[in-house]
């Protein structure tokens, strides 16, 4: 499953403004998005992402990829870092 991925990860970040700083730079190795997000959110993160060629992993809800990051609140990006 995707979410095992970001799960089991060591080195990721959470959150939209932490996961557009990395995106930028280009330090990540991909990207998790919820699908339930708002479009003004996430929007910035995709477009970084696909100009710098970042796969996007698309997940159902913000509260399921917060899970899968271990923290109590939902999570709107979160990403893998290199």
């Amino acid at each position: 499953m995707s979410l095992d991925r970001i799960r089991l990860e060591k080195k990721r970040i959470i959150g939209t403004n932490q996961t557009l700083k990395a995106v930028q730079q280009s330090a990540v190795k991909e990207v998790f998005v919820a699908k339930d997000a708002e479009a003004r959110v996430i929007g910035p993160v995709l477009h970084y992402a696909e100009q710098n060629g970042i796969p996007v992993t698309w997940v159902e809800t913000m509260k399921m990829l917060g899970k899968a990051c271990g923290i109590e609140v939902g999570a709107a990006t979160a990403a893998i870092l290199e």
